[in-house]
């Protein structure tokens, strides 16, 4: 007969069963197995690995896009003519599906560092492939409707970058335990190099990595440009109802230097603001002219869009969830804004001595305009009395024209071209996305005399950004925000980012090795403390299939004949934590 004794008593590993029951619903010590995982599975560890990477990319596109989440919605309302702030089910998704998918990369890390088979639940699996192909058809989605947005991605690693970095090369070092813990515990060889090679390789990237990175925000603080002038872009769309006197009142009290606006012509002739080719979205037009809401605004003549309400619709839609920030006064005076004429707006720049630019639409062919809007818009701006120095003309057409009637006017381009090229058509002013310059052409536009505005900066750390770079003024939805930013974010002279630089480097490979170190003296403790764990390790492994059945068969065996339960007698390892005592005959 066999006598069995149990070498220690068993203690209940509610960690271990939590983080092998909610990754696998493993969650008897029986149904764990140290055996490697199948190929099966690693697919999957991957497939989750990957799903992690994409996802993390699509949460800090949106993250870092909140400088244009407006103009996104403005996007999805011509689609499809309807406003509603779109960004909030996409950004509640994908925190969501982020969440869930970096809660299963730690708990797939957990399993390898504790040597535990990977084997990821079927529920799991169905959650990965619907996270995957969910962000897959996003990525899609955006490329084809906002591809431009992309570009918020190299824009923001200019101030996002060297703290990345930094995070980056924390994870990785923190990663070494786990590395080193497999390459310790591993018996084959040409494993053991595999891991130590691939592991290093990252490593030693990351400790590269800042040769390719560049910021504007690394330089010498003494040679960091005057502060960029800030444009309020449709006024203080923010706080008011954008293209309205309020509007450009309230930007005006954020000390704003200029005023941007979108003008379209009326049927008899009246330049007004107005950035929609309809009237639908920012007047209460179905309500006054219910059979004419889908028309195009310029069909309109000025006497019925001085009976429309222009502010109504930014209380109801609340575009950017301000209006609760406003005074019972500030809500008054929004309910009774009307549509704005472009005299009105240069008139009231004139009063403040501000700068005024606006985009000019041309009429349609069949509009009674479509030949003299030019000629229209200039006698509006004789008529305002405003110093024609203080407005930035931007339409191409009949730039001879326009210089004869009004010399004085800022000649200006919203078309990309070369500082020479602009030089030659006597443009001094040039306004672009903000996407449309790099740093080295901001300061080849400084070189050659190029006023450059760049539009639309909502965030502080864009305009940081482009302080750095030596950009002369910004056009932006959000000035009240802007006009709390004194100074930049961050800037950091070249030395000072070089020792943080070589610093992080040497304390991670200092930390690299010292866990190495650990984990190698670690596991010969163990191996040494127990040799019979050595070979059973060596011993021809079954399937796990098999050896859960075997378990089984054992566990009832033993409680029929009295030994104990089974939680009683089996340790973590699988092997049982038995010896044999004694054999009698």
């Amino acid at each position: 007969m066999v006598k069995h004794q149990p070498l220690q008593v068993y203690e209940r590993q509610l960690c271990l069963s939590c983080i092998t029951g909610i990754y696998g619903c493993r969650w008897k010590r029986y149904q764990r197995s140290h055996d490697d995982t199948t190929k099966w599975e690693l697919l999957w560890s991957l497939i989750l690995l990957f799903t992690f990477c994409l996802l993390l990319v699509w949460f800090y596109f949106w993250w870092e896009a909140h400088n244009d989440y407006n103009e996104f919605n403005w996007f999805l309302y011509n689609r499809s003519g309807e406003w509603s702030d779109g960004t909030v089910p996409i950004l509640a998704t994908t925190a969501a599906g982020f969440t869930y998918i970096a809660f299963l990369m730690v708990l797939a890390l957990c399993h390898i560092a504790l040597g535990q088979q990977l084997n990821l639940h079927w529920l799991h699996k169905i959650g990965v492939t619907a996270a995957l192909l969910t962000t897959i058809v996003g990525v899609i989605s955006v490329n084809q409707t906002w591809g431009q947005e992309w570009d918020v991605i190299p824009v923001s690693l200019q101030a996002t970058g060297p703290f990345l970095h930094i995070g980056a090369l924390a994870a990785v070092t923190a990663l070494s335990w786990i590395v080193a813990g497999q390459v310790a515990r591993s018996e084959k060889t040409l494993f053991q190099v595999v891991v130590v090679l691939l592991y290093l390789s990252v490593l030693l990237g990351l400790y590269v990595v800042p040769l390719y990175i560049t910021s504007p925000c690394i330089m010498d603080p003494a040679t960091l440009k005057q502060r960029p002038d800030v444009i309020g872009h449709q006024g203080a769309p923010m706080l008011a109802p954008e293209n309205t006197l309020w509007s450009f009142q309230r930007a005006l009290q954020m000390n704003v230097t200029g005023l941007e606006a979108d003008v379209a012509i009326s049927v008899d002739g009246v330049p007004f603001l107005m950035h929609d080719r309809t009237l639908q979205r920012t007047t209460d037009v179905e309500k006054v002219f219910p059979d004419r809401q889908t028309d195009n605004a310029s069909r309109f003549n000025w006497t019925d869009l001085q009976q429309l309400n222009a502010g109504r619709w930014f209380l109801k839609d609340d575009p950017f969830w301000t209006v609760h920030t406003l005074s019972p006064h500030e809500k008054d005076l929004i309910a009774n804004q009307s549509v704005c004429s472009l005299e009105q707006l240069l008139k009231l720049a004139s009063y403040h001595n501000s700068t005024v630019v606006f985009r000019l639409r041309r009429p349609p062919v069949e509009h009674p305009c479509h030949h003299s809007w030019i000629n229209d818009t200039l006698q509006a701006v004789h008529q305002s009395g405003v110093p024609q120095s203080l407005v930035m003309w931007t339409p191409d057409e009949d730039r001879a024209l326009v210089r004869q009637l009004a010399p004085g006017l800022l000649q200006t381009s919203v078309e990309k071209r070369s500082p020479q090229s602009l030089n030659q058509r006597g443009i001094s002013r040039l306004l672009l996305r903000y996407n449309q310059a790099s740093t080295r052409e901001i300061g080849d536009f400084s070189q050659n005399n190029i006023n450059l505005t760049l539009y639309t900066i909502n965030e502080p750390w864009l305009y940081s950004v482009l302080w750095c770079s030596g950009v002369s003024s910004v056009s932006s939805e959000a000035p009240h925000v802007l006009s709390k930013v004194p100074y930049p974010i961050w800037l950091m002279g070249p030395h000072k980012y070089f020792l943080m630089w070589v610093s992080a480097d040497l304390i991670s490979f200092a930390v690299v090795i010292g866990i190495f170190i650990l984990q190698k003296y670690r596991m010969s403790g163990m191996r040494s403390y127990n040799p019979e764990q050595i070979m059973l390790s060596a011993a021809v492994r079954r399937s796990s299939r098999d050896l859960n059945v075997m378990k089984e068969k054992l566990i009832f065996s033993e409680v029929r004949n009295g030994v104990g339960s089974a939680e009683e007698l089996y340790g973590d390892n699988g092997y049982d934590y038995y010896t044999n005592q004694g054999i009698s005959q």
